[in-house]
């Protein structure tokens, strides 16, 4: 297996440092492991700019949609169980959605529909249900904004927001095409259905007590609130609006203090972008995908479940699949898993990487990625909205993988 050239290593605290120089990011740390051991660590700049405090290793941030592989692994160990099966429709368990609808081809009004099947728990799982987010393009994605259905801390609970969902026609008929969306929002509210717990309870005690992630939460813990860095967006207006082209005279625009927000006390449990953690807590969830499941004696699936979640589910790239969407990955050359993007061709996505990489980022800019060929586990950390704003992620790669011998 190879190692990493120490000098070319080096490289990444200059790239960071020269972010934070910019003012294009407040601060940041990167973590990486191989063969489960500690290859680099770096931190640099502000977790809070005006008050000048330091982003360290302990920082608490906003991972956003990097909470969506633990909502994967928390239906994965339902299915374990027999539970469920990929195949189940949706409103088995969730009866709500028992008559679906789609839009009608070049639909321009939310009423132009037509009966579709319902989804799939799996269909949900890969972002090809027919849900969709507000950022996107589209008929529905319109609606959704006007109504305010998203899933964020303070929106009420998971059972009110997906009943609300369900009152909506989907953007497509399931299986047809690929768009980001809040599948796997919807997928957190199965696993409270199915196990009879509530979306933080059944993290708690069956992924983050576990695997030991204690800092990992939908509200940021109590002991942890002095360590919650602040969240900043370069954009004159929403900062989640990932579309919007007009920059704030500011790139470190402040959008969410760290005494004042939501996720000091959060009342809607999104398994689609909720959690707050540390870069430690979160690795530890990257090296126990990495590892087939088990990280220090816990088993929380199987390494073939493992397997089988790290495979493309798509017919081809997620490109093939025609999305209009935002995602946030290159689609060319990226497949799709259970819950994460799976590199197929790393020339077609124009990335340095690994056939086989399984990876997913946050609005934030955060991003995680593991390379089975390497034995790679990395963790990149933030807090900067939307993601779309630098190339951060790419550079990223594109540094590590020159670095390795």
């Amino acid at each position: 297996m190879a190692g990493f050239d120490q000098q070319r290593l080096g490289r990444i605290a200059d790239w960071m440092q020269g972010y934070v120089d910019a003012r294009k990011l407040p601060g940041a740390s990167v973590l990486i492991l191989q063969d489960g051991l500690e290859a680099y660590f770096h931190q640099t700049g502000l977790r809070d700019v005006a008050a000048h405090l330091p982003f360290e290793r302990d920082t608490v941030a906003r991972i956003y949609s990097m909470t969506k592989p633990v909502t994967s692994v928390a239906l994965m160990m339902l299915l374990e169980e027999g539970r469920i099966h990929l195949d189940q429709p949706l409103s088995d368990i969730l009866p709500e959605f028992a008559e679906c609808r789609a839009l009608v081809q070049g639909a321009t009004r939310i009423d132009q529909t037509k009966p579709c099947a319902v989804p799939t728990l799996h269909q949900c799982l890969t972002h090809t249900a027919g849900f969709s987010y507000p950022f996107n393009p589209g008929v529905l994605p319109d609606e959704m904004a006007a109504r305010k259905l998203v899933f964020s801390a303070r929106s009420g609970s998971l059972a009110e927001r997906t009943a609300e969902l369900s009152t909506l026609p989907l953007a497509f008929p399931p299986g047809e095409r690929w768009e980001y969306s809040v599948g796997i929002d919807v997928i957190g509210r199965v696993v409270e259905a199915v196990s009879g717990q509530s979306l933080d309870r059944f993290f708690a005690d069956r992924i983050i007590g576990p695997l030991g992630m204690r800092d990992t939460a939908f509200t940021v813990p109590m002991d942890a609130r002095d360590r919650f860095a602040c969240l900043y967006t370069p954009l004159a207006g929403d900062a989640m609006e990932f579309n919007a082209a007009e920059k704030s005279s500011e790139t470190l625009r402040l959008t969410d203090r760290s005494d004042k927000s939501p996720y000091l006390d959060a009342q809607t449990f999104s398994g689609g972008g909720g959690l707050v953690g540390t870069i430690d807590d979160y690795m530890k969830f990257a090296e126990m995908l990495r590892r087939g499941g088990s990280i220090g004696g816990d088993r929380l699936l199987s390494p073939h479940t493992l397997s089988f979640m790290m495979r493309n589910h798509l017919r081809g790239d997620i490109a093939s699949m025609g999305p209009t969407s935002f995602a946030e990955q290159p689609m060319d050359g990226m497949g799709f898993g259970i819950g994460g993007a799976v590199v197929l061709d790393p020339g077609r996505a124009r990335c340095p990487g690994s056939v086989g990489d399984f990876s997913w980022g946050g609005m934030a800019s955060t991003f995680f990625w593991v390379d089975p060929v390497h034995a790679l586990s990395v963790v990149f950390f933030t807090q900067l909205s939307p993601s779309s704003s630098y190339p951060v992620r790419p550079q990223l790669k594109a540094l590590i993988h020159g670095a390795l011998q």
